[in-house]
């Protein structure tokens, strides 16, 4: 037997209209009548249709995430704060890997234009801010995380990638390195970049002459890491230490290491960003930079939710969150 709401309604004794707000979480119904509902929606078994209800609201009730790598830990952890918020608010997630393909991340935008999702959060998109901006005044909902984009209508959420680069330099700098490494992502990512112009903010700020040859490109990837340290070997140049741009490419480094014989942190220091589950477990524990990349993924699927669900967007739409240092083992040694 099919129950609908007016078989509620009439088992209830009230009207389908109080049923409904029940439903919805309407906080106007009293807690005596909502108890009195719901028992009977559970007693009847009564399933309320879905799919109706959002073909009659023109809603998916789906929000997609376009992610660049699924396979770097730092996006299982972004996804799971979006996904815990959106299925709070009665929403599902789709999750679209993109590779570090740009022209396949412009591919799955197209799934707001068709109305697939309702809205769409990319992380640490290669996306340009003008096409991003262009989306977003088209009427498409749409947020950013990684990026910081001054616009009404586009929340975004972000750390500060080049305070935190300068640190990391500065942190090496005061253990007596002057040989520094840095060790890049993809060319297409701000991280990458920003991260870059930290690193050259603190060579600078100690007088420190700028040795491009010290730069090499690691794709944000454990395999890049390594590749891009046997490059730097094979130049047969001094570097006492690495400052990686991310945790996933100092793994690389640390099995470079271990193929050539050289001792972290005795002969190498080494400096993550990310703090990835693995990089304290790692002999020696990895010294690297934190981000709350849960409550990050958390705090932008809100904002995206209230916005398409309000007639006015909060006047707050970017965040800028703080990011931490921690040291560990690979930076334990001290320069004499």
């Amino acid at each position: 037997m099919d129950i609908k709401i007016i078989d509620v309604a009439n088992k209830a004794g009230v009207s389908p209209a109080t049923v409904s707000r029940v439903l919805n979480g309407n906080s106007y119904v009293k807690a005596k009548t909502k108890d009195k509902v719901n028992k009977v929606i559970a007693d009847l078994g009564y399933h309320r249709n879905a799919v109706a209800k959002n073909l009659r609201s023109q809603k998916t009730m789906t929000i997609g995430v376009i992610v660049p790598d699924i396979n770097a830990s730092y996006f299982a952890e972004i996804i799971k704060g979006i996904e815990n918020m959106a299925y709070s608010r009665s929403y599902k997630v789709i999750i679209c890997d993109v590779e570090n393909q740009p022209d396949k991340e412009l591919d799955y935008l197209g799934l707001l234009m068709s109305r697939t999702v309702d809205g769409m959060i990319l992380a640490t998109p290669a996306t340009a801010d003008e096409e991003i901006v262009r989306f977003s005044d088209k009427g498409y909902a749409i947020a950013v995380i990684g990026r910081h984009i001054e616009h009404p209508k586009v929340p975004c959420i972000y750390t500060d990638n080049v305070k935190f680069s300068k640190e990391v330099v500065d942190h090496l700098v005061g253990l007596g390195h002057r040989n520094i490494v840095f060790l890049s992502g993809y060319a297409e990512a701000v991280d990458s970049f920003e991260r870059l112009e930290g690193y050259l903010k603190g060579l600078k700020e100690y007088q420190i002459p700028f040795r491009p040859e010290l730069v090499e490109n690691g794709n944000f990837n454990e395999n890049g890491g390594y590749e891009a340290m046997m490059r730097l070997f094979a130049k047969n140049i001094p570097f006492t230490a690495v400052y990686a741009a991310n945790d996933e490419m100092a793994l690389g480094v640390y099995k470079a290491c271990r193929e050539t014989g050289i001792r972290i942190p005795e002969q190498l220091a080494v400096v993550g960003v990310d703090n990835n589950r693995i990089s304290k477990y790692l002999t020696p524990t990895l010294t690297t930079v934190n981000q709350p990349k849960y409550a990050m993924g958390a705090i932008i699927a809100e904002k995206l939710i209230d916005q398409m669900n309000a007639d006015e967007f909060a006047a707050k739409c970017v965040f800028k969150v703080d990011s931490e240092l921690i040291l560990r083992g690979s930076t334990e040694h001290r320069l004499k």
